[in-house]
């Protein structure tokens, strides 16, 4: 799925079964709020952490979702293009990190 598809996507979704989007903070917080049940699975399922019982049914892709959505809802809201802001951003890693990222002994 194109990324301004997802945005219109959400944004039907949030008029049809959200009514409206939440305030610009709130989704800030939930977005963090979804980011740390990320940070959940990763530490205990791919870190040191062990993972408890209740954490084994949660699906990585599920919670990476529930982030990429909170995002594009934020993104819909405050007049973000995030398929131009993504062209934006990767134009700007190449023009910064061409070589610094081939270049680091620690990448080897």
């Amino acid at each position: 799925m194109e990324i301004q598809k997802l945005q219109s996507r959400v944004d039907e979704w949030i008029k049809k079964y959200g009514v409206r989007y939440f305030d610009e903070l709130t989704n800030t917080t939930i977005l963090m709020e979804e980011v740390g049940e990320v940070a959940r699975i990763m530490s205990r399922r791919y870190g040191e952490q062990s993972e408890k019982p209740s954490d084994k049914d949660k699906e990585l892709g599920d919670e990476l979702a529930d982030v990429l959505f909170v995002l594009t809802c934020i993104a819909n809201q405050t007049g973000v293009d995030l398929e131009e802001a993504v062209k934006k951003n990767l134009d700007k890693k190449t023009q910064r990190d061409h070589s610094r990222h081939r270049q680091n002994d620690k990448l080897r």
